[in-house]
């Protein structure tokens, strides 16, 4: 029986050792990190800011930025909804670019934070705001349906032109259909 006794004693001390050694094994091992939309979009990697010689930008920034300035001139060439931007085009017709700037860099990080950029917080208005005159004198009317849909057609149309690839386009696509009902309010 001392000797069973025994017995039992070694395996259980060698069951316990296994155990303790297999923790310590499991947790050195890293948890895999999901990369998200902003890192597909370039992520926090820092390259040449083309619009601001000697400075540099997240590549995933530059890239939001490139797709978001590009559909604001689509916009403004499109008479479906560039009637809503009066203000922006006035300013820019003048060569005021401070408020196409601010636009640009606002929505910028909108879509950074949406994507999942770490280091921006988005502190512009909610996008019912942005987008109602009532709290936004920069608008001009409220959104309908069918404006909303413009729009999208003029973001695919951008995002082309600066050569976005289709399966992020469809990615940022998804999160700006989300607004649909924010964005609307005609």
């Amino acid at each position: 029986m001392k000797k069973l006794t025994s017995l039992l004693s070694a395996i259980a001390v060698i069951t316990i050792l296994f155990a303790i050694e297999s923790c310590s094994k499991s947790s050195t091992v890293k948890p895999t990190v999901k990369a998200t939309l902003y890192d597909s979009l370039g992520g926090s990697v820092m390259v040449s800011d083309p619009a601001s010689p000697g400075k540099t930008i997240e590549k995933g920034r530059l890239g939001i930025r490139s797709v978001i300035d590009s559909t604001i001139f689509v916009i403004a060439g499109d008479t479906r909804i560039n009637g809503h931007f009066t203000v922006l085009l006035g300013e820019v017709t003048k060569g005021n670019l401070s408020g196409f700037t601010e636009l640009s860099d606002n929505l910028t990080t909108f879509v950074a934070v949406a994507t999942g950029a770490k280091d921006y917080k988005y502190d512009g208005l909610s996008m019912t705001d942005a987008h109602n005159p009532a709290t936004n004198s920069r608008m001009n009317g409220k959104a309908s349906s069918a404006d909303f849909d413009a729009f999208v057609d003029d973001l695919v149309k951008g995002a082309n032109k600066v050569g976005l690839p289709s399966n992020l386009l469809g990615s940022v696509g998804k999160i700006v259909v989300s607004l649909k009902a924010q964005v609307v309010q005609k």
